[in-house]
């Protein structure tokens, strides 16, 4: 009997132009950032995040730390994050001296509940993250009228929602900032990178500036400047044209990607739907104004027995499922840089020990998700 190959939980998609668009841009000698893939990539992603300006970086943690100093954040400034996110979500905030302020997560999407930002708003607030879940569209109408009563600013980390939406607009396009990753576990991907979206023509203007090590160095290609000087704090946040053009060749099959994934994601969706609700699983609801991208598949299993059951029962069928977010308002270093807002974060404590994501790729056979399914549906976790 021949064994079955492993099914992996994420594999990066390899777009059909990528080898031709890296060999030209060798060929064309700009391998350092701000080359004609660069500027091919921004344009693709403008359009997918309703205009405005899309500055590729080095990964979503850069483009974060990038909107704290935007924010000129100081020691004492507070942001509220949600606990239940990566650790970049609030670190970009604590190398600026602000304080994370750790939120709650709503049970159902797992995005921030608007009923803990604005119990952990103080006079000290500087900006709200909302963090878009698995590509799930936070409640940004309550977030945006919390930020607005606080005098903050409304930062989307949509590290997960590359055109994703929120009502008739994009996820992306209602945050003053906001950031998306291209690591390779994303949906479009250049194994490592990100960029910062921006729709202010100032804060583009600051954030050009800073993205260049705090220099006017791009105005100075472009003809304005005599010479280029430093101009305030910044870092070297620009990726090189060679990985632009892998993230041009992705981009440009984004339609396709997308599609895939949500067969997939409407797959499991479908014929896991009896098999949880016997079972006392609950699986990640998008609410009706809510465009998801089918970034991951998560299922709440009862306990956090039952999901060390359910990986195991999979893993012995040769397929790799995965765990999530740990809180961050309980780790380590959340208890030393941050703190915790008002009720604490039990939602977060109770998911991180439940959540289980199933393997979603792009690439995934029909028969890899006949597979999984088969397998998840001959686990049981409790009486039914």
């Amino acid at each position: 009997m021949t064994e079955l190959p492993e099914i992996p939980f994420s594999r990066p998609h390899r777009a059909a132009a990528e080898d031709r668009y890296v060999l030209d841009a060798l060929a064309g000698g700009r391998t350092a950032g701000d080359g004609p893939y660069t500027r091919r990539a921004a344009a693709l992603l403008g359009g997918l995040v309703g205009g405005g300006t899309a500055l590729l970086t080095t990964s979503c943690t850069h483009a974060l730390e990038m909107t704290a100093l935007l924010l000129d954040l100081a020691p004492g400034d507070e942001v509220v994050v949600p606990s239940f996110t990566f650790v970049s979500t609030a670190n970009a905030y604590a190398l600026r001296g602000a304080v994370p302020v750790f939120a709650d997560c709503r049970p159902d999407t797992l995005c921030l509940d608007p009923r803990a930002v604005e119990a952990a708003v103080t006079p000290r607030t500087r900006a709200i993250v909302a963090v878009h879940y698995g590509g799930v569209g936070s409640d940004l109408a309550a977030l945006a009228k919390i930020a607005e009563s606080a005098g903050a600013t409304l930062v989307e980390d949509n590290a997960h929602g590359l055109g994703g939406g929120y009502g008739d607009r994009p996820l992306g396009a209602i945050g003053a900032l906001s950031t998306l990753s291209f690591h390779a576990t994303k949906n479009i991907q250049c194994g490592e990178g990100g960029a910062l979206v921006l729709h202010d023509p100032a804060l583009a203007a600051r954030a050009e500036v800073i993205r260049e090590k705090g220099t006017d160095r791009s105005r100075f290609f472009r003809g304005e400047v005599d010479r280029y000087r430093w101009q305030e704090l910044g870092s070297s946040y620009l990726p090189s044209d060679i990985l632009a053009a892998v993230l041009t060749a992705q981009l440009e099959e984004f339609g396709a990607i997308q599609a895939r994934r949500h067969a997939i994601w409407d797959s499991y969706d479908r014929e896991l739907a009896d098999w949880a609700a016997g079972h006392g699983v609950a699986r990640q609801r998008v609410p009706a104004e809510s465009r998801h991208t089918a970034h991951l598949y998560a299922l709440l299993l009862p306990d956090a027995a039952a999901r060390a059951g359910l990986l195991a029962h999979l893993a012995a069928a040769g397929i790799r499922a995965a765990t999530h977010y740990q809180p961050l308002h309980s780790s380590p270093a959340g208890l030393r840089y941050g703190r915790v807002g008002p009720g604490g974060c039990p939602v977060t404590t109770d998911v991180a020990d439940r959540l289980l994501r199933l393997p979603l790729s792009a690439d995934l056979t029909e028969a890899d998700v006949a597979r999984v399914v088969t397998a998840v549906r001959g686990f049981r976790p409790g009486p039914s």
